[in-house]
């Protein structure tokens, strides 16, 4: 089991940027926001763990 954690950059439309922040990264990933929390906004922290995202 692999666990990465991102903060949300910004939302665009249906799409959010992530950062990873357990790692140093300048890359961005661009994620659906139906794979996403409903309740993500920008500058929130997020789990993923188990092909989920989840906010902490």
């Amino acid at each position: 089991m692999q666990t990465w954690y991102y903060e949300v950059v910004s939302i665009d439309g249906d799409y959010a940027n992530l950062r990873r922040t357990d790692i140093e990264m300048e890359d961005l990933k661009l994620v659906a926001r139906a794979l996403l929390p409903a309740e993500i906004y920008e500058g929130c922290q997020l789990k993923y763990e188990y092909m989920q995202y989840e906010i902490i």
